[in-house]
């Protein structure tokens, strides 16, 4: 190994005085460190003996070294491994020797004399290395690499020694470029998390129906939010399951952390590892800048992976080992970042038939349904549906800018008698379509669903309204009224029993809960009814 050559040593370097003007030239056009030492390259070629141009940089906090640019001054060289793991000694021992500001050049039959972590595994020939000082210490390596018959020259040393500060500089730019693409990642999903929060204020902050259709999910909800468990909600699609979802984190302990949606089944299968887990720079064709995934800009918070069923077989297993593991690696990497992110899942395919048959790996199925949760349809829950009719009304009104609009009676009966296969969803359409078909005076919600619409009454005494609440005094019973009526029916055919197969809520089709609150709201006398099937029989 030759002697140090020392940064204060006056060298001649009039001849390379046009080379330094490009290079600087370059650092300065050009803020990514691959992309400038891939420029630098080919301009060190014509003039320095070189092979390989690579800069490292130093990770103090994560002991270990990595080359994070190469360019190949000649074709045909493989090229090294990155990544180079240092002991805290070894840390201590490369930054003594960066700011002794010493460039070596290392012979191939001396490798080994330099500091720990200066040279990656794989790299041979004979080497010029420096150290690359910012201004708050040492920062990166900067090598240069030639075969023989080929060797450096001391003048190669002070080029080196002259390099070193364009190539501080393009590292710094670099370190300065993923700081702000970091922050503008955490803006961008905060804003989206804000964004996604207020456009669902209307259902997300206070659940139409928490205390009649969705009780019984309110209070699995309640139960299971305190906790990390993952969490699968099965229901029909529009059915609501963003909505509880964002009700599960804001519930728990994440709920200052990021709440971020996931689409799976809009994800193309070949890019479904780069959304999930990121990639990094040069992984495949057009991974221009390192990019962090779903995963890892939930850190902290509640990951929504909606539509789970519809991911594709091998990112069932990389999911898998993130739920295991807590462990994600992006495309083109070669370590394990470790994730907090709490899995919020949810799909409206049957689940346990997908894996019957093969298409939804067992393992994972029992990693997201440790606590599922079955959201009923909008058809099984109809004493929500007034109040969320006045809802969207409501919303309607300001969104489209006009007066306060409420559905009246005859507008429920119409709504309470809509299978509503779309659920939720459909009925905020519907009653958005009904504001516009209204001109902003009323909801027409029959021509809305596509009824006809019935003929105007002609004025007179048989247009009056009914004078009692029922409707009863003109023949015609309300909604309500008929909705009582229908339940005590029931009941007298199942002989008083509420739950059990062959209970009312059987017969009715809907949840046991839901029907007592029902008979609670229409005034029911359950008791009664009991009473007197018992005395009948």
């Amino acid at each position: 190994m030759e002697e140090p050559f020392h940064f204060t040593e006056k060298r001649p370097m009039e001849r390379y005085a046009t080379l330094l003007l490009e290079i600087w030239r370059e650092v300065c056009r050009h803020i990514e460190i691959a992309e400038s030492v891939e420029r630098l390259a080919p301009l060190l070629a014509r003039r320095v003996t070189a092979d390989l141009v690579l800069v490292r940089r130093i990770d103090v906090p994560g002991g270990h070294v990595e080359t994070v640019a190469m360019g190949h001054c000649r074709p045909g060289h493989a090229d090294p491994r990155a990544r180079s793991e240092l002991t805290s000694e070894g840390v201590q021992r490369l930054l003594a020797w960066c700011h002794r500001r010493q460039v070596l050049r290392l012979a191939h039959r001396s490798r080994t004399a330099g500091p720990p972590g200066l040279l990656p595994e794989g790299l041979s020939g004979e080497i010029l290395a420096g150290p690359l000082l910012a201004e708050e210490g040492p920062v990166g390596i900067l090598l240069l690499t030639t075969s023989p018959p080929r060797h450096f020259r001391d003048e190669h040393s002070g080029l080196l020694t002259a390099l070193l500060d364009p190539f501080t500089v393009a590292l710094e730019n670099d370190r300065r470029l993923r700081e702000l693409t970091t922050l503008r990642e955490a803006v961008e999903a905060d804003n989206r998390s804000l964004l996604t929060k207020l456009g669902r204020l209307d259902i997300s902050d206070s659940i139409v129906g928490a205390e009649a259709g969705l009780r019984e999910v309110m209070e699995q909800v309640a139960q299971v939010a305190p906790s990390d468990a993952p969490v699968l909600i099965l229901g029909e699609t529009g059915s609501g399951k963003e909505v509880i979802a964002r009700s599960v984190h804001t519930r728990s302990r994440r709920a200052r952390g990021p709440f971020l949606r996931v689409n799976c089944g809009a994800i193309p299968p070949e890019l479904v590892d780069s959304e999930l887990f990121g990639h990094e720079v040069g992984s495949f064709t057009g991974a221009v800048g390192q990019r962090k995934g779903w995963f890892e800009r939930a850190d902290g918070g509640t990951l929504f992976l909606d539509e789970v069923g519809e991911l594709t077989p091998a990112a069932q297993v990389r999911l898998l080992r993130v739920l295991q593991d807590g462990l994600i690696e992006r495309v083109g990497g070669e370590r394990s970042v470790p994730v907090d992110v709490r899995i919020v899942a949810a799909t409206h395919r049957d689940l346990e038939a997908m894996v019957a048959d093969g298409r939804f790996r067992q393992d994972l199925w029992y990693r997201i349904a440790v606590f599922p949760i079955r959201l009923p349809a909008l058809r099984d829950r109809p004493s929500d549906i007034p109040a969320l009719a006045a809802h969207f009304a409501m919303r309607s009104s300001k969104r489209l800018g006009m007066p306060p609009l409420a559905p009246t009676a005859a507008d429920i009966g119409l709504l309470v008698t809509y299978p509503w296969p779309g659920n939720v969803r459909e009925l905020a359409a519907v009653i958005e379509r009904a504001a516009i078909l209204g001109d902003g005076e009323r909801l027409e919600i029959a021509r809305a669903l596509g009824a006809p619409r019935p003929p105007a009454p002609s004025p007179g005494p048989t247009t009056a309204l009914p004078s009692r609440p029922d409707g009863e005094g003109d023949g015609f019973v309300s909604l309500e009224a008929a909705m009582a009526r229908h339940i005590e029916a029931a009941l007298v055919r199942a002989r008083g029993r509420v739950e059990g197969r062959h209970g009312a809520a059987a017969l009715l089709g809907i949840n046991p809960h839901t029907l007592r609150s029902r008979m609670r709201k229409l005034g029911v006398d359950w008791k009664r009814l009991r009473r007197e099937v018992g005395a009948a029989e």
